[in-house]
Formats: C-alpha cells, structure tokens, sequence
C-alpha cells in the first residue's frame, strides 16, 4: 500500500512528507484555466530533484496536446506521469504515442473518472496502455478527472481493482476518516490525498498536520502493509 499525497506548491513542504512517511509527491505541472496549486515546469523540476530518494514524483497534467505532455516529461522529468484531462481527451491512441515516446525510465498513469457500471470497461481499456490507473471522482464545474474533494462508489472502484493487471491508486474525497473503509472496500495498491490534506479553506495550501493524521489512519489499518515503489 502506497500513500500518494496532491498537490504540493512548497519544496520543503514536499520533502517534509516523504519524511513523514508519503511514498508519492504529486503536483500540477502546468498552467491552466480553472485549476489551483499549479507550477511551472522550472519550479516542478526543482521539486523533483529535491525530492529525497525513497519518494517518488508524480506530474499531473491537464494537457491534451500530446506535443506538450512529452516537453514536459523531459523537462521536468518525474518518476510518473498523470494524465488527468477528461478521458477521452487523451484516448487510446494518444496514450499509446505518449507510452511510445516517452522516456521509458517515467511511468504513466491515467486518471479515470468512476461513475458507474461502464467506468470498469473504460478502467480495463486504459489499464492496457498505461502502468497505473487512478480512481477519481468527476464533478461539474470541476475541470478534469478529480480535484473534487467528493467521493464515489467504491464497490465500482473494487470491480477495477479486480479486473485489471497493473496497479491501482484510489482517490477521491480520501481523508483520515475514511480511509481505512475505503481500503477495506477496495483493496488498491495506493490510496490518495488532496483536499483533505489541505488547510482548511485553502486550495493551494497542504496542512502537514492533516498529511501526519491521514498516513496514521492508512498505517493503522490492518490492511495496511508498507508500499513497494515503481520506479524502474
């Protein structure tokens, strides 16, 4: 089990939580409309090679022009890649040119909204041409896959886990109140933080407080076994 934490801003703030025990440092590489908490891909590269070495990095990108996601992954060059657009802005075919062209030392995950039912075949779609998926939850007037604070069914969420071969994180309205629930329904290889871990009635701001009481809620789950990193 891996504990992934979004979206750091601060470099000293994102090395305290790979001390503290967070296995994955995401952050918003980029800048766009309607998102909070982005950088700069200068400012994301120094967060990166900051990082100390058992954490992992994770560059989440609202692109859909596969051009810039590439220009990105080799500038700013993180362990993994999070393609967060709307699903099928980024289809099949992008992910495969992306895959293909990519550094293959740098994973890619791709974010999937969980709705209902349906959202298992498109969760199995994506899982063959992606290292990692992530379970999120969409809302309108939120842009993309995720940042949304609210939960989903996790009995979908569980059906994905199960029905596919590459490792799972799950997100969406994650918090130290819930979960070890969320874990014991599921069962994923990671779960993942944003707005819970934020201080309150910040967007852009983490509480590191908050970060400490959800990795003590992950860790104290008797589920709970301590992560085993994917970088190559």
């Amino acid at each position: 089990m891996i504990i992934q934490i979004y979206a750091f801003t601060k470099v000293n703030e994102a090395v305290a939580a790979v001390e503290m025990g967070v296995d994955n440092i995401g952050f918003i590489a980029g800048k766009y409309d309607q998102v909070y908490a982005e950088l700069s891909f200068e400012e994301c590269r120094e967060m990166v090679r900051a990082i100390p070495p058992q954490g992992t990095s994770t560059a989440i990108t609202m692109s859909v022009d596969v051009d810039e996601i590439l220009r990105m992954a080799e500038f700013v060059e993180p362990d993994i890649v999070h393609i967060s657009s709307e699903v099928d802005m980024v289809n099949m075919d992008a992910m495969r040119t992306i895959r293909e062209r990519m550094s293959p030392d740098i994973l890619l995950m791709k974010a999937i909204s969980v709705e209902d039912q349906s959202s298992v075949e498109v969760a199995k779609q994506y899982a063959q041409v992606s290292d990692l998926l992530l379970l999120d939850t969409s809302a309108k007037g939120f842009p993309g896959v995720g940042g949304t604070g609210f939960t989903h069914d996790w009995n979908v969420s569980k059906q994905i886990v199960e029905g596919v071969d590459i490792p799972v994180i799950l997100a969406g309205g994650l918090s130290a109140a819930n979960v070890a629930k969320a874990m014991e329904v599921v069962k994923p290889w990671g779960v993942d933080s944003n707005t819970s871990t934020n201080i309150e009635g910040s967007r852009v701001e983490k509480d590191l407080k908050r970060i400490e009481e959800f990795i003590k809620a992950v860790k104290s789950s008797p589920l709970y076994e301590p992560g085993r990193g994917l970088k190559k």
